[in-house]
């Protein structure tokens, strides 16, 4: 058994050169959504591969950031939010591709489903300047209805207002969202370093 897995996984590093640090996706028996890139349990299933630097895929990542980064200040600045942040929940969410859709109906840089693009008057979610908008404005309202508390705000966004308030106004225990807050705040940390070059 251990033999065969050898030969598949190097088979799939030769047939794919380029690098990637893997996403997993998990839905379980009450309908909760499990994200992760390394998964501790059964039930995950690869939804996306991430470009490591060094790689051309990482070059085209990067050259979508560079792309979209005024468009992401101009919607930051006009909601009072934080670029930085706005940049990390970008990367985080669809690694600056506007044309990412998740399994879940998630759609674009932001990825916003039907509910929030109505709700924040987004009329094409694949269109990178609506979904700036709207996922920005979403933003912002989260982090007024928790005081600008970064990490519920952030929560809420990946689980929902309902899960957040659903534990009396703390993180949900889901290993998916407890890992995305965590990947945000760290990226938003980066972020603020280097923005102003972006």
């Amino acid at each position: 058994m251990l033999k065969h897995f050898l030969i598949l996984f190097v088979l799939s590093f030769l047939l794919n050169p380029v690098a990637y640090a893997d996403l997993y996706k998990k839905v379980d028996r009450f309908g909760h959504t499990f994200y992760t890139d390394a998964p501790d349990s059964g039930g995950y299933k690869l939804i996306m591969r991430t470009p490591m630097k060094g790689t051309v895929a990482y070059k085209n990542f990067t050259s979508n950031r560079h792309r979209h980064a005024p468009s992401i200040r101009k919607q930051a600045r006009r909601y009072r939010v934080d670029p930085a942040l706005v940049m990390a929940v970008v990367h985080t969410e669809s690694a600056y591709d506007e044309k990412a859709i998740s399994k879940a109906g998630a759609v674009g840089l932001m990825q916003l489903m039907p509910q929030t693009a109505r709700r924040y008057g987004v009329k094409d979610r694949s269109n990178a300047e609506q979904n700036i908008n709207g996922g920005t404005r979403y933003l912002r309202h989260l982090l007024e209805l928790y005081k600008f508390d970064i990490r519920l705000a952030l929560a809420a966004y990946n689980a929902g207002e309902t899960a957040v308030a659903k534990y009396g106004n703390n993180i949900p225990p889901y290993p998916e969202t407890q890992a995305y807050v965590k990947r945000v705040v760290s990226r938003y940390q980066k972020y603020m370093e280097i923005s102003e070059s972006l």
